[in-house]
């Protein structure tokens, strides 16, 4: 007697890839697999790009930040793709998630709270891991602090430096300060509302009289740049409520013709040292400086023999 037929799986629903655009429900065209690293807006929703809509609608998945932060992005466009988490507190254990599905052929979208991913952010060892594994990974461009604070300060864009945060406490801080002073651009850093008036005390102090431009909630309805010089702008700053929200600062470069010291390139080669060879160190302080890269390298061998010969035994 023939065995009874094991019943046929019930047939699942797909999602419908769509977004909603002035009152109006789009369907999104399909997406090949890969990681996709969509910028999203840093404070208006309306700069979001059409291509942006499109990928975070046809994702599989959307790797984030925050899902609070990123599902009010996504019910503003009527978006309902899957948020999963990818922070720096998880993702040592969320990246195997994510290549593994990768591997089995999904689209995965790459988001921060705000801006444009892999900026401050952990997402590039996501994308190098990607990368390396043979996946595509493309970007749909956007909204991006540093060009919206670069574009606002009035200064001189042709070269600038993106530093990030710096570091919170004030020894390593100034130091790092005395690191940055020489390089000859424009220099773009992030900073919290709490630590803003020290961060400027400390930029003042160690950077000199420069023309710089706080630039506080960009693209929101409250947004403020204030310009100045960097000593007056820690006053007014030190004077008052520590303001909400994060922060772009943007620095003129050095004036021109302004040399490097002996002790500006060393601080400058020590640090590089600490982290890459002798070469890579030396191209890079050249690079900063603008000193002859022979100059340089030899001043790297004469440090490098000073902390061997300083070692203990």
């Amino acid at each position: 007697m023939p065995s009874p037929r094991t019943a046929e799986p019930a047939a699942t629903t797909r999602r419908r890839a769509c977004y909603r655009l002035a009152g109006q429900t789009v369907d999104a065209p399909p997406l090949a697999p890969g990681l996709y690293l969509v910028a999203t807006p840093i404070g208006n929703l309306r700069d979001v790009t059409i291509r942006a809509l499109e990928i975070l609608a046809a994702a599989d998945v959307i790797a984030c930040e925050d899902t609070r932060v990123s599902r009010k992005l996504l019910d503003h466009y009527g978006i309902t793709a899957r948020l999963v988490p990818y922070h720096d507190h998880n993702a040592a254990v969320a990246r195997p998630k994510i290549l593994a599905m990768l591997e089995e052929g999904a689209a995965v979208a790459l988001i921060s709270d705000a801006g444009t991913p892999l900026v401050s952010d952990p997402g590039y060892k996501l994308a190098r891991a990607a990368s390396a594994a043979g996946h595509a990974v493309s970007a749909a461009p956007g909204p991006s602090a540093v060009l919206a604070a670069l574009a606002v300060a009035a200064l001189p864009s042709d070269r600038f430096y993106f530093e990030g945060f710096l570091p919170p406490k004030a020894r390593a801080r100034q130091s790092r300060i005395a690191e940055l002073a020489r390089i000859p651009a424009t220099l773009i850093l992030f900073e919290t509302g709490p630590r803003l008036a020290a961060a400027l005390t400390d930029l003042a102090a160690g950077l000199g009289a420069r023309e710089a431009a706080v630039c506080r909630e960009l693209t929101k309805l409250h947004e403020e740049v204030r310009r100045g010089e960097i000593g007056a702008l820690a006053r007014d700053y030190a004077g008052a409520p520590a303001p909400r929200g994060e922060m772009v600062i943007v620095i003129a470069p050095p004036a021109p013709g302004e040399r490097p010291s002996l002790g500006d390139t060393d601080a400058l080669l020590r640090a590089a040292l600490a982290r890459a060879s002798v070469r890579d160190a030396v191209a890079e302080v050249a690079n900063l400086t603008g000193e002859p890269r022979g100059q340089v390298y030899r001043r790297a061998l004469t440090l490098t023999r000073e902390a061997d010969d300083g070692a203990p035994d």
